[in-house]
Protein backbone atom coordinates (compact mmCIF):
# COMPACT_ATOMS: atom_id res chain seq x y z
CA UNK A 1 0.00 0.00 0.00
CA UNK A 2 0.71 3.86 -0.83
CA UNK A 3 0.48 4.94 2.78
CA UNK A 4 1.03 9.28 3.08
CA UNK A 5 2.00 9.73 6.61
CA UNK A 6 2.71 13.53 8.42
CA UNK A 7 4.25 13.73 11.50
CA UNK A 8 6.73 10.92 9.95
CA UNK A 9 9.98 12.65 11.69
CA UNK A 10 8.53 12.49 15.00
CA UNK A 11 8.57 10.41 18.12
CA UNK A 12 5.96 8.23 16.59
CA UNK A 13 5.93 9.12 13.15
CA UNK A 14 9.77 7.99 12.95
CA UNK A 15 8.84 4.11 14.10
CA UNK A 16 5.60 4.07 12.22
CA UNK A 17 7.59 4.71 8.33
CA UNK A 18 9.96 1.83 9.79
CA UNK A 19 7.06 -0.29 10.72
CA UNK A 20 5.61 0.44 7.43
CA UNK A 21 8.56 -0.11 5.51
CA UNK A 22 9.18 -3.62 7.33
CA UNK A 23 5.54 -4.63 6.26
CA UNK A 24 5.77 -4.17 2.46
CA UNK A 25 4.15 -1.06 2.48
CA UNK A 26 5.12 2.26 0.19
CA UNK A 27 5.91 5.34 2.21
CA UNK A 28 5.34 8.74 1.23
CA UNK A 29 6.08 11.13 4.07
CA UNK A 30 5.52 15.05 4.86
CA UNK A 31 8.62 16.71 5.90
CA UNK A 32 8.93 20.43 6.67
CA UNK A 33 12.84 20.90 7.34
CA UNK A 34 16.22 19.89 5.21
CA UNK A 35 16.88 17.78 8.41
CA UNK A 36 13.34 15.80 8.67
CA UNK A 37 13.30 14.92 4.27
CA UNK A 38 17.20 13.22 4.98
CA UNK A 39 16.19 11.17 7.89
CA UNK A 40 13.10 10.04 6.02
CA UNK A 41 15.23 9.77 2.94
CA UNK A 42 17.85 7.76 4.71
CA UNK A 43 14.96 5.32 6.15
CA UNK A 44 13.74 4.52 2.90
CA UNK A 45 10.63 7.06 2.40
CA UNK A 46 9.46 9.31 -0.46
CA UNK A 47 9.33 12.80 0.97
CA UNK A 48 6.69 15.22 0.13
CA UNK A 49 8.18 18.69 1.27
CA UNK A 50 5.58 20.84 3.02
CA UNK A 51 3.77 21.53 6.71
CA UNK A 52 0.25 20.56 7.95
CA UNK A 53 -1.09 24.65 6.86
CA UNK A 54 -0.31 23.31 3.36
CA UNK A 55 -3.82 21.99 2.68
CA UNK A 56 -2.99 21.92 -1.14
CA UNK A 57 -0.22 19.66 -0.68
CA UNK A 58 -2.00 17.28 1.80
CA UNK A 59 -5.07 16.90 -0.18
CA UNK A 60 -2.50 16.00 -3.18
CA UNK A 61 -0.19 13.30 -1.76
CA UNK A 62 -3.83 11.52 -0.12
CA UNK A 63 -5.28 11.61 -3.28
CA UNK A 64 -2.06 9.57 -5.01
CA UNK A 65 -1.99 7.44 -1.93
CA UNK A 66 -4.09 4.60 -0.81
CA UNK A 67 -3.83 5.81 2.83
CA UNK A 68 -2.97 8.45 5.32
CA UNK A 69 -1.85 8.13 8.76
CA UNK A 70 -2.39 11.89 10.16
CA UNK A 71 0.46 12.18 13.47
CA UNK A 72 1.92 15.81 13.07
CA UNK A 73 0.42 17.79 15.63
CA UNK A 74 1.65 21.03 17.28
CA UNK A 75 2.14 20.36 21.05
CA UNK A 76 3.58 23.56 22.36
CA UNK A 77 0.65 23.98 24.75
CA UNK A 78 -0.02 27.79 24.18
CA UNK A 79 -0.88 27.54 20.90
CA UNK A 80 -3.32 24.39 21.34
CA UNK A 81 -6.35 26.59 19.92
CA UNK A 82 -4.24 27.26 16.80
CA UNK A 83 -2.74 23.53 16.68
CA UNK A 84 -6.82 22.29 16.57
CA UNK A 85 -8.24 24.69 14.25
CA UNK A 86 -4.55 23.68 12.15
CA UNK A 87 -5.77 19.66 12.76
CA UNK A 88 -9.12 20.00 12.00
CA UNK A 89 -8.73 22.06 8.85
CA UNK A 90 -5.79 19.10 7.74
CA UNK A 91 -8.93 16.39 8.57
CA UNK A 92 -11.40 17.87 6.42
CA UNK A 93 -8.64 18.39 3.67
CA UNK A 94 -8.17 14.61 3.91
CA UNK A 95 -11.48 13.80 4.21
CA UNK A 96 -11.91 15.79 0.48
CA UNK A 97 -9.21 13.57 -1.44
CA UNK A 98 -10.49 10.05 0.20
CA UNK A 99 -14.11 10.32 0.00
CA UNK A 100 -15.76 7.95 -1.61
CA UNK A 101 -13.19 5.50 -1.59
CA UNK A 102 -12.95 3.48 0.76
CA UNK A 103 -9.25 4.09 1.63
CA UNK A 104 -8.52 4.44 5.14
CA UNK A 105 -7.74 7.43 7.30
CA UNK A 106 -5.92 6.99 10.52
CA UNK A 107 -5.79 9.90 13.00
CA UNK A 108 -4.30 10.17 16.11
CA UNK A 109 -5.94 11.82 19.14
CA UNK A 110 -5.31 12.16 22.68
CA UNK A 111 -6.92 12.24 25.73
CA UNK A 112 -8.47 7.96 25.87
CA UNK A 113 -10.78 7.33 28.86
CA UNK A 114 -12.00 4.67 30.16
CA UNK A 115 -13.01 2.42 26.97
CA UNK A 116 -12.86 2.89 23.49
CA UNK A 117 -16.94 3.22 23.28
CA UNK A 118 -17.02 6.08 26.27
CA UNK A 119 -16.88 9.58 25.05
CA UNK A 120 -13.97 11.51 26.43
CA UNK A 121 -14.86 15.30 27.69
CA UNK A 122 -15.20 18.17 24.79
CA UNK A 123 -12.16 19.78 27.04
CA UNK A 124 -10.16 16.49 27.33
CA UNK A 125 -7.89 17.85 24.29
CA UNK A 126 -7.67 20.16 21.49
CA UNK A 127 -7.31 17.43 19.26
CA UNK A 128 -11.04 16.46 19.69
CA UNK A 129 -12.56 18.04 17.15
CA UNK A 130 -10.26 16.45 14.41
CA UNK A 131 -11.00 13.10 15.81
CA UNK A 132 -14.58 13.76 15.65
CA UNK A 133 -14.29 15.29 12.39
CA UNK A 134 -12.50 11.98 10.92
CA UNK A 135 -14.95 9.13 12.16
CA UNK A 136 -17.82 11.28 10.88
CA UNK A 137 -15.97 10.52 7.25
CA UNK A 138 -17.17 7.03 7.56
CA UNK A 139 -20.53 7.95 6.56
CA UNK A 140 -18.81 9.71 4.03
CA UNK A 141 -16.95 6.34 1.67
CA UNK A 142 -13.61 6.82 3.93
CA UNK A 143 -12.32 3.85 6.55
CA UNK A 144 -11.77 6.30 8.99
CA UNK A 145 -10.49 5.41 12.82
CA UNK A 146 -8.71 7.05 15.02
CA UNK A 147 -6.24 6.20 17.86
CA UNK A 148 -6.70 7.69 21.13
CA UNK A 149 -3.19 8.19 22.60
CA UNK A 150 -2.17 7.53 26.10
CA UNK A 151 -0.19 11.02 27.59
CA UNK A 152 2.79 8.81 28.18
CA UNK A 153 4.29 7.87 24.97
CA UNK A 154 7.74 6.34 25.57
CA UNK A 155 10.82 4.37 24.86
CA UNK A 156 14.09 3.80 26.83
CA UNK A 157 15.14 7.81 25.69
CA UNK A 158 12.12 9.79 25.87
CA UNK A 159 9.25 10.41 27.57
CA UNK A 160 8.14 14.32 27.24
CA UNK A 161 5.92 14.51 30.49
CA UNK A 162 7.67 12.79 32.54
CA UNK A 163 11.15 14.06 31.49
CA UNK A 164 9.55 17.25 32.44
CA UNK A 165 9.02 15.33 36.09
CA UNK A 166 12.45 14.86 36.13
CA UNK A 167 13.32 18.27 35.29
CA UNK A 168 11.53 19.75 38.30
CA UNK A 169 12.89 17.54 40.53
CA UNK A 170 16.07 18.22 39.77
CA UNK A 171 15.20 21.95 39.99
CA UNK A 172 13.16 21.58 43.51
CA UNK A 173 15.60 18.92 45.15
CA UNK A 174 12.08 16.51 45.71
CA UNK A 175 10.51 14.33 43.49
CA UNK A 176 6.51 15.62 43.90
CA UNK A 177 3.36 14.17 43.59
CA UNK A 178 -0.22 15.44 44.22
CA UNK A 179 -2.72 13.95 46.48
CA UNK A 180 -2.12 10.76 47.68
CA UNK A 181 -0.08 10.08 44.31
CA UNK A 182 -2.86 7.00 43.79
CA UNK A 183 -3.83 9.11 40.26
CA UNK A 184 -3.06 6.69 37.24
CA UNK A 185 -1.83 7.62 33.79
CA UNK A 186 -2.06 5.35 30.74
CA UNK A 187 1.18 4.78 28.99
CA UNK A 188 2.71 3.14 25.89
CA UNK A 189 5.65 2.04 24.16
CA UNK A 190 6.41 4.11 21.08
CA UNK A 191 7.01 1.02 19.22
CA UNK A 192 3.77 -0.61 20.26
CA UNK A 193 2.04 2.51 19.32
CA UNK A 194 3.39 2.46 16.07
CA UNK A 195 2.12 -1.27 15.14
CA UNK A 196 -1.53 0.17 16.18
CA UNK A 197 -0.99 2.68 13.54
CA UNK A 198 -0.17 0.09 11.11
CA UNK A 199 -2.57 -2.11 12.31
CA UNK A 200 -5.35 0.70 12.01
CA UNK A 201 -4.61 0.96 8.85
CA UNK A 202 -4.28 -2.41 7.38
CA UNK A 203 -7.86 -3.22 9.02
CA UNK A 204 -9.64 -1.32 11.23
CA UNK A 205 -13.02 -1.02 10.14
CA UNK A 206 -14.97 2.79 9.43
CA UNK A 207 -15.62 4.29 12.50
CA UNK A 208 -13.55 2.45 14.82
CA UNK A 209 -11.75 4.07 17.95
CA UNK A 210 -9.09 2.78 19.17
CA UNK A 211 -7.07 3.35 22.54
CA UNK A 212 -3.13 3.58 21.81
CA UNK A 213 -2.79 2.21 25.40
CA UNK A 214 -0.05 -0.21 26.79
CA UNK A 215 -0.55 0.14 30.60
CA UNK A 216 -4.31 1.05 31.63
CA UNK A 217 -2.64 2.94 33.96
CA UNK A 218 0.58 3.79 35.96
CA UNK A 219 0.83 5.50 39.37
CA UNK A 220 2.21 8.92 39.50
CA UNK A 221 3.33 8.06 42.49
CA UNK A 222 5.27 5.32 42.11
CA UNK A 223 6.85 7.48 38.93
CA UNK A 224 7.93 9.70 41.53
CA UNK A 225 9.61 7.29 43.37
CA UNK A 226 11.46 6.21 40.52
CA UNK A 227 12.55 9.67 39.87
CA UNK A 228 13.78 9.94 43.59
CA UNK A 229 15.98 7.19 43.77
CA UNK A 230 17.51 8.13 40.66
CA UNK A 231 18.17 11.38 41.25
CA UNK A 232 18.76 10.69 45.38
CA UNK A 233 16.12 13.41 46.26
CA UNK A 234 13.08 13.28 48.61
CA UNK A 235 9.86 11.82 47.31
CA UNK A 236 7.17 14.51 48.76
CA UNK A 237 3.52 15.25 48.33
CA UNK A 238 3.06 18.63 46.72
CA UNK A 239 0.48 20.78 48.53
CA UNK A 240 -2.54 22.13 46.18
CA UNK A 241 -1.89 25.37 46.15
CA UNK A 242 1.92 25.24 45.53
CA UNK A 243 1.17 23.13 42.51
CA UNK A 244 1.54 25.87 39.45
CA UNK A 245 4.67 27.40 40.83
CA UNK A 246 6.25 23.89 41.38
CA UNK A 247 5.13 22.02 38.88
CA UNK A 248 4.32 24.70 36.17
CA UNK A 249 1.77 23.67 33.37
CA UNK A 250 1.59 20.27 34.33
CA UNK A 251 -0.09 21.20 37.70
CA UNK A 252 -3.02 21.52 35.76
CA UNK A 253 -3.24 17.60 34.73
CA UNK A 254 -0.64 15.69 37.30
CA UNK A 255 -3.44 15.27 39.95
CA UNK A 256 -5.83 13.50 37.28
CA UNK A 257 -6.93 10.06 37.40
CA UNK A 258 -7.61 8.71 34.07
CA UNK A 259 -6.90 5.18 34.02
CA UNK A 260 -7.98 3.63 29.92
CA UNK A 261 -8.17 -0.09 28.39
CA UNK A 262 -7.51 -1.23 25.33
CA UNK A 263 -9.50 -4.52 25.44
CA UNK A 264 -11.60 -3.57 22.56
CA UNK A 265 -8.71 -2.13 20.76
CA UNK A 266 -6.48 -5.64 21.09
CA UNK A 267 -9.79 -7.91 20.35
CA UNK A 268 -10.47 -5.83 17.45
CA UNK A 269 -7.49 -5.95 15.86
CA UNK A 270 -5.83 -8.41 17.29
CA UNK A 271 -2.87 -5.82 18.45
CA UNK A 272 -0.67 -7.09 21.37
CA UNK A 273 1.59 -4.60 23.25
CA UNK A 274 4.70 -6.15 24.14
CA UNK A 275 8.01 -3.42 24.53
CA UNK A 276 9.03 -2.77 28.10
CA UNK A 277 6.66 -0.73 30.71
CA UNK A 278 7.13 3.08 31.49
CA UNK A 279 8.78 2.57 34.79
CA UNK A 280 10.74 -0.76 33.43
CA UNK A 281 11.72 1.86 30.36
CA UNK A 282 12.52 5.05 33.13
CA UNK A 283 14.55 2.95 36.06
CA UNK A 284 16.73 1.98 33.30
CA UNK A 285 18.52 5.66 33.72
CA UNK A 286 18.26 7.19 30.07
CA UNK A 287 15.68 10.11 31.08
CA UNK A 288 18.76 11.68 34.05
CA UNK A 289 21.57 11.36 32.02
Amino acid sequence: MRVFVTGASGFIGSALVSDLIDAGHHVLALARSDASAAALSAAGAEVRRGTIEDLDVLRAAAAEAEGVVHLAFNHDFSQHEAAARAELAAVEAFGGALEGSGRPLVVASGGPVGSEQDTPPASGSPRIAGAQAALALAERGVRSSVVRLAPTVHDDSACGLVQQLVATARQKGVSGYLGDGANRWPSVHRLDAARLFRLALEKAPAGSVLHGVGEEGVTIRAVAEVIGRHLDVPVTVVAAEDAAAHFGFLARILGNDMPASNALTRELLGWQPARPTLLEDLDRGHYFG
